[in-house]
């Protein structure tokens, strides 16, 4: 680790506040990616005459329990808990639910408030919301991290192609900037939903066709600024390739506002996914979604506990985000490092 490096780490440790909102958020991100396994109607382990099976990762059939037919179990089923009788076992993950396993509902009409079966409630469909939540976690996150950094790789190389060389690729890339950015992302979305159903892959892909602008600007000061300086004109001066130059004497120093943009970057992601999702226009009927969780608590006002839990999830994984951009920021400003 150079020195500078050591220096805005320790900078970085120095704000508590970012530091563990750091660590907050990466614990919450590891947490969701096993989803699958902490909320799921399916048994993490059953043991049946001896041996040993893992409902969660493969699918069994209910012949292989001693049952009738070749479908896979219905591990919530009477009828095979049964089966398994008492010489058996089975461990069931922390939260029994899938996020569209629908409960029958025994506590009267759905969304029931929250219970030691629900832990917070259900919604209009009778699904769980824990689950739902978890799962709704894990695609934000992931959709917000992907996002990020595809939209700030294009946007790193186009922002240094433009600043480095100038002149007509310049001008006629800023020209194609501005048209580009003046499309109305929105209406475009709506537009596009009505000839396809929306998925994650598909959101990502139109979203992505708009948000690699936002870094351009930034890298482009950067690389306007640093080809002027005397040690890049030295290494053209000794012929040192444009490629070589942009990669190893100008990008590390545009690489510090696009670090400290990173994580806001993710938080508009994960906002207009929100937004998308609330508005219809998002991922698919039934997907768990923090915007359809919102939408939920809008529909059911009866309900508290679904809109209650929709704001406090945004609200500390947007903080989270937030404190650590600002944390990033002050790291990496040499003004508040020399003070």
């Amino acid at each position: 680790m150079s020195p500078l490096t050591h220096r805005r780490f320790t900078a970085f440790r120095a704000n508590r506040r970012g530091y563990y909102s750091l660590l907050l958020f990466a614990l919450l991100f590891v947490v969701t990616l096993f989803a699958d396994v902490l909320a799921n109607d399916k048994p993490l382990a059953v043991r049946h005459q001896g041996t040993l099976y893992f409902p969660v990762v493969e699918r069994i059939s209910e012949k292989t329990f001693g049952g009738d037919f070749d479908t896979e179990a219905d591990y919530k089923d009477p009828y095979f808990l049964e089966l398994i009788g008492t010489e058996g076992w089975i461990v069931w993950p922390p939260v029994p639910y899938h996020y569209l396993t629908i409960s029958s509902g025994e506590g009267g009409a759905h969304p029931q408030p929250p219970s030691r079966e629900h832990l917070l409630g259900t919604d209009d469909q009778g699904r769980d919301v824990m689950a739902r939540v978890l799962y709704g976690l894990r695609i934000s996150i992931v959709f917000g991290l992907t996002l990020a950094l595809l939209s700030t790789f294009i946007g790193v190389i186009v922002g240094a192609m433009q600043g480095y060389y100038g002149g007509r690729i310049d001008l006629f890339g800023q020209r194609a900037l501005e048209i580009w950015s003046g499309m109305p992302v929105l209406y475009l979305l709506i537009i596009l939903a009505s000839f396809t159903t929306p998925t994650f892959g598909w959101l990502l892909l139109i979203m992505l066709l708009f948000s690699w602008m936002n870094l351009v600007g930034i890298v482009r000061a950067e690389f306007l600024r640093g080809r002027q300086l005397d040690y890049v004109s030295a290494a053209v001066a000794l012929g040192v390739s444009d490629t070589k130059i942009m990669w190893r004497h100008i990008l590390p120093n545009a690489m510090v506002a696009t670090l400290t943009f990173l994580p806001f970057a993710v938080n508009g992601a994960i906002i207009t996914l929100t937004a998308l999702d609330f508005l219809g226009f998002g991922l698919p009927p039934g997907s768990p979604s923090l915007g359809e969780l919102v939408a939920q608590g809008k529909n059911n006002l009866q309900a508290p506990w679904l809109g209650i839990t929709a704001f406090l999830v945004l609200s500390v994984l947007l903080s989270l985000l937030v404190f650590v951009g600002e944390a990033l920021r002050d790291a990496f400003d040499p003004r508040l490092r020399a003070a």
